[in-house]
């Protein structure tokens, strides 16, 4: 059994979601482990990871509308220490999560013809988010 570990940053437009499929596939053909699982770790509380559908944008709006919906701005947030998204940030990362696992197979990520990894960015402002990446296996 073999792990390979390293923490990757990326850099967001703000509000939206960032492809990170390319990287993560890279990072692996570099890794040498072709059986395994790999989990991933966003290091903040204000963005996300999800795994989601890769071929119509309109899917990643929709979804940003609904996330809009569920958790919108407002004054009637206790915490809003850096403005009015930081409270609606950090409810969209509770619905949306931080870790992603997904098992490697024949040197690969085993996912979906129609699933890509992203980076959600709840803040309205730019940010360099990083990424903690393991893996193990053979």
């Amino acid at each position: 059994m073999r792990q390979a570990s390293t923490i990757l940053s990326f850099d967001t437009p703000g509000r939206g979601f960032t492809d990170i499929t390319s990287a993560m596939a890279s990072w692996l053909d570099q890794s040498g482990i072709d059986e395994g699982l790999l989990t991933l770790l966003c290091r903040h509380t204000s963005a996300s990871l999800l795994i989601q559908e890769n071929a119509a944008h309109e899917v990643r709006t929709d979804l940003a509308a609904w996330l809009d919906r569920l958790a919108p701005e407002g004054p009637h947030y206790a915490h809003d220490d850096e403005g009015p998204d930081d409270m609606p940030a950090h409810l969209k990362t509770t619905l949306t999560g931080v870790n992603l696992q997904i098992p490697v197979i024949g040197g690969r990520m085993a996912l979906g013809t129609w699933q890509g990894i992203y980076l959600a960015e709840h803040r309205r402002m730019p940010h360099r988010r990083q990424v903690a990446v393991h893996l193990i296996g053979q």
